[in-house]
This record gives C-alpha cells, structure tokens and sequence, in this order.
C-alpha cells in the first residue's frame, strides 16, 4: 500500500467566500488537490506539508484533518491518500516539474474543474471541518 497526504489549501477571497486552491498537472492532464507520497523518515504531516510546498510554492499552516481517500494508482496499488485543510502563510508559485498551473476556485465551484470524484468528496467535508481561514 502507498501512503500519501496532502492539503485543501484555503484562502478567503472576499468577506463569506472561502477559496480553494486546484493544481494542474501536465503529465497526467488533470486538475486535482495537491498531494504526494510520504516519505519513511516524515510523519504523514510532514508528508502533506511538504507535498503542498513543493507542488505550489506556498508555506501553510495544517488544520483540521478532512476523509482521506483510497483508489487503485496507474500500477494498480492501493493508494490511501489523507488530508488536511492548510492556510498559507508565505510563498510564492512558480511553474515546477510536477505542478504547470494553479487555480483559486469558490468552494462551490471546484467541481466544475477537479477531475476525480474523490477529490470532490473531501472538499465537500469542508463544511464539517469548519476550517478558520485568513
């Protein structure tokens, strides 16, 4: 099994409009939540943190932990993936090997955009969360 982590990172846009942030990934064509593989030496934590910061660029601080998700990856090993919800707190984009374009998106409007069912469920668990944004 392959475990991952990652984060619904959050920003808010405007008075009572909370955004989430959507990676692009070019080599498989799909927009998504950031995530990756943990490492033996992180905690899953670290994992999602880290992951965060290498696919778009911007520090954040963990919050509540969101349902974590299980598929078949494109080797056909069971993946679990768990999240959190992230704020930024520094950092910048900048196009990487993994990740070509970011997008901030309306809570309501991110499934007009995600390309996986699944991802649509964590972000719907937002509203249980009921993350503090900034």
């Amino acid at each position: 099994m392959i475990e991952a982590a990652g984060g619904v990172v959050l920003r808010s846009a405007q008075p009572n409009q909370v955004e989430v942030l959507l990676v692009h990934r070019p080599h498989r064509d799909d927009w998504t939540l950031p995530k990756g593989k943990r490492r033996r030496s992180e905690s899953i934590e670290q994992c999602a943190l880290r992951e965060v910061l290498e696919e778009t660029g911007l520090e954040c601080e963990l919050g509540s932990e969101l349902p974590g998700t299980q598929y078949l990856d494109r080797k056909g090993r069971l993946k679990t993936v768990r999240y959190w919800t992230m704020t930024a707190q520094s950092g910048q984009f900048a196009r990487n090997r993994e990740v070509d374009e970011i997008r901030w998106l309306p809570i309501e409007r991110v499934g007009d955009l995600l390309t996986y069912e699944r991802d649509l469920v964590v972000v719907a668990a937002l509203s249980d969360a009921q993350p503090a944004v900034v």
